[in-house]
């Protein structure tokens, strides 16, 4: 009953919009009065019992969901955080000359927390492969990678690189790398409720990232330095990637393939955070 006057409130409010027409019941073979109010039906007709007049109401819901074949979404922010799994022979690098006399493993140890991952992502696409439940995503954005020193008087020389320890930098209050790369993900992806506008799945795959920027930043009060160099940093990083979807939260990682370094170190980054995205 309160279903029934909700919707002859709406109709009575919204009549302009909505119509009215007679149709016969094929049941019963009388004429019908209809109300037609957006995907509801307000039928007024001649009941079984005593012949008495009775409103039904029906609820057609005939909207097709759009699945198109070719999804795009703009602008996609992560937000998480950055670090790398040393295996470096610090022995060996230090005879090599890539690194001086006392530095070791724990000097370049990257701060947890403070080391970070920003991706901007120009545009992802997804292509449906299979029932729009198995995709192929990809797209072209910006990794930013910040790794802030453990160890505040580290120094990155540049022609030749060389990792050296310097007093000067010793009272700094920030001592990062960063390393910022232009990336090309390209992922299967595996959504498990297709009906679902933010539903649960997962998608893997790789990347390609080219380094368009590296540079050393200290900061020392209100005075920041900049050194900019590629330290012998590869100008391609080839990751592992991941994404995993859970309804309105995505959890993104990645993992390289390889040391960031060219040379000396033996450094493989990874990141792991969050994507805030409209799938």
């Amino acid at each position: 009953m309160l279903l029934a006057i909700i919707a002859i409130s709406g109709a009575m409010t919204g009549f302009a919009q909505d119509s009215t027409s007679t149709r016969t019941d094929t049941a019963t073979a009388e004429k019908v009065d209809t109300i037609r109010v957006g995907g509801m039906i307000i039928l007024k007709k001649k009941g079984t019992e005593n012949h008495k007049e009775e409103t039904v109401i029906e609820v057609n819901d005939n909207r097709k969901r759009n699945h198109p074949n070719i999804t795009t979404n703009w602008g996609i922010l992560d937000l998480g955080f950055a670090n790398v799994y040393d295996n470096t022979n610090y022995a060996a690098a230090q005879a090599s000359g890539f690194v001086d006399a006392g530095v070791g493993k724990d000097q370049l140890n990257y701060r947890n927390g403070k080391s970070v991952n920003v991706n901007i992502w120009f545009f992802m696409q997804r292509l449906n492969l299979v029932k729009h439940v198995v995709k192929l995503q990809y797209g072209l954005g910006l990794e930013l990678n910040n790794y802030h020193f453990d160890e505040q008087s580290v120094r990155l020389l540049k022609n030749p690189t060389k990792v050296i320890l310097d007093s000067a930098f010793k009272g700094v209050d920030k001592n990062k790398l960063a390393a910022d790369y232009i990336t090309i993900p390209m992922m299967l992806n595996f959504n498990f409720t297709p009906g679902r506008e933010r539903g649960f799945g997962l998608s893997a795959g790789v990347s390609a990232g080219y380094l368009y920027s590296a540079r050393q930043k200290t900061k020392e009060g209100g005075n920041v330095s900049k050194y900019h160099d590629d330290f012998d940093l590869r100008s391609w990083k080839i990751s592992y990637i991941g994404e995993l979807n859970l309804g309105p939260v995505i959890l993104y990682g990645s993992y390289a393939t390889q040391s960031m370094w060219e040379k000396g170190l033996d450094q493989t980054p990874y990141t792991v955070g969050i994507r805030l995205s409209h799938w």
